[in-house]
C-alpha cells in the first residue's frame, strides 16, 4: 500500500505556480553531524539511500509511538485530544504492522471527546484558554477526515461549523483571527490558532459535499483572515531584517521580543515558526504565491535560514518549527532555497539530515523518538515532538 501524501490533494488545488526570489542567509550545520548528500542531480528529490534512511527513522518513531499509546487509544495528556490526533496523523500517513488497531483505538478516543456544540475538546476548568477548543478541534477534525472513513463526515461537518463560528469579528486588531477558546468571551486571537483553523478548514473542505442540500456550508471568512494576517506580518517599517516575517499576535511581545524602529515605534520581532505559519496562512487564504506578502515571507525565511534553532526563539518551539517549515516550503513548491553564503540549498535534504541526527534510538528496542530539553510550548513532551518530527519526515519521504 502506498502511503498518502500529507496535504497533497488540497494544496494542489490551492497552489498554482510559485517560485522563490533571491535572499540572504547562511545554513548552520553541526560539525559532527552525519551529512547525506544528494547525487541525483535533481533538486528536491531525495536519493534512494537518504529516502531509505528517512523511512527507517519514521518506522522507528512509529514503533516508539505505538508503545506509548494508552489502552483507551490516547497519547499523552487526555485533556488535549490534539496530542492524540497528531500521533494518529503519523500512523495514517505511514505504515506499521499494527496500524489498523492503533488507528481504531485513537479514533475511538477522539470520538469520545466530541461535544454537543460540534467541537472536539475537553473542558479544562479554571485554565486560561479553557480547553483550547479551537486548537484541539482543528487538529482532531483534520485527523478524522484523513482516515477516509465516511462515518466521520457528520462529525467533521459539525466541527467545521464550530471552527467557523469561533472566528473573531470584534472591532479591534484581533478581527479575523482565531483564539484558543471562543467561549472565554475575551478579545484575543493569535497566528498559531489561525493557522491551525485555516489548515483544518482547507483540508476538510471536501466534507462539505456531503452536507444536506439546502444547508448553509461552513467556512471561514477568508478576507477577514487575510486582514488579520496582514496585522501580524512585519513590513518595511520594522526595518530590513524584520520585513516579511511574522509575529504571534498584534499585542503580545512575550514570544519573539520587541524592538524600536527608526521612527521610535515599538514593534515585535519576527521569528521562524510563526513566519512559516504565516506563510501557510496566506496560501490557505488564497493569497497567490507571487503576491508580495508571500514572497516577502519566503525572503525573510531564507535570510534567516538555519536548522540549529527556531530563528529568533533559540530552542523554544524547535520541533514545531521543523514541522511547519516542511509544510510551508512544500506548499510553496520550492525545491531549493537561495542563500547568500551557501547558494541554493536543497532544504529537504537539510531537514532530513537534521532530524536523522536528532533522533534518539533506544539500545534495547531499536525504537526511536525525539526530545527537546527546552520545555516552552509543551516541547518537553516527547510524544508531541516525535509526532512533529515524523510528520515532517513523512511529508518529505513520501513526495
Amino acid at each position: 500500500m502506498i502511503p498518502c501524501r500529507l496535504m497533497t490533494v488540497p494544496l494542489a488545488l490551492l497552489l498554482a505556480g510559485g517560485g522563490i526570489s533571491g535572499s540572504n542567509a547562511a545554513s548552520v550545520t553541526s560539525p559532527d553531524a552525519r551529512v547525506l548528500t544528494s547525487r541525483t542531480g535533481t533538486p528536491g528529490m531525495l536519493p534512494p539511500s537518504v529516502r531509505n534512511e528517512a523511512h527507517q527513522a519514521i518506522n522507528r518513531g512509529l514503533d516508539w509511538l505505538a508503545e506509548q499509546q494508552k489502552e483507551n487509544g490516547a497519547w499523552s495528556d487526555e485533556n488535549f485530544p490534539a496530542l492524540t490526533a497528531l500521533s494518529l496523523w503519523c500512523f495514517i500517513e505511514g505504515e506499521h504492522p499494527q496500524k489498523k488497531e492503533i488507528v481504531e483505538r485513537a479514533v475511538a478516543f477522539i470520538l469520545s471527546c466530541v461535544r454537543r456544540d460540534g467541537g472536539i475538546y475537553r473542558e479544562v476548568p479554571n485554565r486560561k484558554g479553557g480547553g483550547l477548543s479551537n486548537y484541539n478541534t482543528s487538529i482532531c477534525m483534520t485527523a478524522l477526515h484523513r482516515t477516509g472513513d465516511r462515518k466521520h463526515i457528520p462529525i467533521v461537518l459539525a466541527a467545521r461549523r464550530f471552527v467557523a463560528r469561533s472566528q473573531y469579528f470584534g472591532d479591534d486588531v484581533y478581527e479575523g483571527g482565531m483564539g484558543y477558546d471562543a467561549s472565554t468571551k475575551r478579545a484575543y486571537t493569535d497566528l498559531l490558532n489561525t493557522y491551525y483553523a485555516a489548515e483544518a478548514m482547507r483540508l476538510t473542505a471536501s466534507a462539505e459535499d456531503a452536507r444536506p442540500a439546502g444547508t448553509k456550508p461552513a467556512d471561514l471568512d477568508w478576507d477577514a483572515a487575510q486582514r488579520f494576517l496582514r496585522r501580524v506580518q512585519n513590513t518595511a517599517a520594522a526595518g530590513a531584517d524584520e520585513t516579511g516575517g511574522f509575529i504571534y499576535n498584534p499585542t503580545d511581545a512575550t514570544k519573539g521580543g520587541q524592538m524600536t524602529n527608526e521612527a521610535g515605534v515599538v514593534l515585535f520581532r519576527s521569528y521562524g515558526s510563526m513566519t512559516y505559519a504565516g506563510l501557510m496562512g496566506l496560501l490557505y487564504a488564497d493569497v497567490k504565491p507571487n503576491d508580495p506578502r508571500v514572497r516577502s515571507a519566503v525572503d525573510w525565511a531564507a535570510r534567516h535560514w538555519t536548522l540549529e534553532e527556531n530563528p529568533g526563539m533559540g530552542q523554544q518551539g524547535l520541533y514545531f518549527f521543523y514541522s511547519i517549515l516542511t509544510k510551508a516550503l512544500s506548499a510553496y513548491r520550492v525545491p531549493q532555497l537561495d542563500t547568500a553564503s551557501d547558494g541554493a540549498i536543497d532544504w529537504r535534504l537539510k531537514v532530513v539530515n537534521k532530524l536523522l541526527n536528532l533522533q534518539t534510538i533506544e539500545n534495547k528496542t531499536g525504537h526511536g523518538y525525539w526530545k527537546n530539553e527546552n520545555g516552552r510550548f509543551m516541547e518537553k513532551n516527547e510524544i508531541l515532538v516525535t509526532a512533529y518530527s515524523i510528520l515532517a519526515l513523512e511529508m518529505i519521504a513520501h513526495e
